[in-house]
């Protein structure tokens, strides 16, 4: 089988071709424009591609009711041109072929979950802080919806007391995402994270914002796992700092051994490093191919 899969960010779009062993075989990026020019590049990627399914994970808010008339639509993101944009429709106009179509970080997670850090567990959660933040989930083996779909990058964090920064998310400031994200850290400090040294004071606030994202997670959802990816995570001195915030939070109250002596492979990177949620939309193409089966 030929599987398309489309990582679709804010930033950048990731096109790729993969199989059922999860191999990408080829891909390609560009990056994010109006939407309409966007989706046509997406389109001649794959019209002479011949693939037999399509995953995309996509940027959001979405729509993932299925039960909707706006299924498959962008709704109220703040980038220019997609705000109620039927992204699924218009790959659907021309590609008669089985979809998949989620979040971007739920299609990570889901990646990660079939051939990445969190192969062989049913559960694990996926962070992505870059431009912006997301959270993706898998419990017991499904991709976690609801009402809409978590949206863990928005969620109120203790201010650290050093930090007299307003906040950049123009819907909520100071959120995780407007305290944490990689715009944040522009505006804060004047400067691209990629620019700052190790021992800068940015890491010290981000360790400590983005473990509490990580603590909520392990009370509320008990993961078996906490991926940590996107370009801020790049910082790979992150790791052991949050780690240390993590287990000072919890201060021994969760009693599993992941948490106490073996953190260091319980709050990881990706396994599938950049091809995480490529991979992941690859995973959802696989999976529409066998939910369709399953109704014919």
């Amino acid at each position: 089988m030929r599987i398309g899969a489309v990582e679709a960010g804010g930033t950048k779009f990731i096109c790729g071709i993969g199989n059922e062993q999860g191999e990408i075989l080829e891909k390609i990026s560009f990056p994010t424009g109006a939407p309409e020019a966007t989706l046509l590049q997406v389109i001649n990627y794959f019209k002479d591609r011949q693939v037999d399914a399509i995953g995309v994970g996509s940027f959001g808010p979405i729509n993932i009711d299925k039960a909707s008339s706006e299924y498959g639509y962008v709704t109220t993101t703040p980038k220019p041109g997609w705000s109620n944009y039927n992204f699924l429709g218009s790959l659907k106009q021309v590609f008669d072929v089985p979809y998949g179509w989620d979040t971007d970080v739920n299609a990570a997670a889901y990646g990660e979950a079939a051939w990445g850090a969190a192969k062989g567990l049913d559960s694990c959660v996926y962070f992505t802080i870059g431009t912006g933040i997301g959270m993706g989930v898998l419990v017991e083996g499904n991709l976690v919806h609801g009402l809409v779909h978590p949206e863990g990058g928005h969620i109120p964090v203790r201010r650290h007391h050093a930090d007299p920064f307003a906040g950049a998310c123009p819907y909520h400031a100071d959120c995780l995402e407007g305290l944490a994200a990689g715009p944040a850290i522009e505006k804060r400090w004047q400067a691209a994270g990629r620019d700052l040294p190790a021992d800068h004071p940015a890491w010290t606030l981000e360790a400590y914002y983005i473990s509490q994202a990580v603590i909520h997670a392990i009370f509320m959802l008990s993961p078996k796992k906490v991926i940590l990816g996107g370009g801020v995570m790049k910082q790979v001195h992150l790791f052991p700092m949050i780690r240390q915030y993590v287990k000072a939070g919890l201060n021994h109250y969760v009693s599993a051994p992941e948490l106490i002596t073996d953190i260091d492979n319980y709050i990881v990177p990706p396994g599938l490093g950049d091809n995480a949620g490529l991979s992941g939309a690859l995973a959802l193409g696989l999976a529409a191919i066998k939910a369709d089966k399953a109704v014919k």
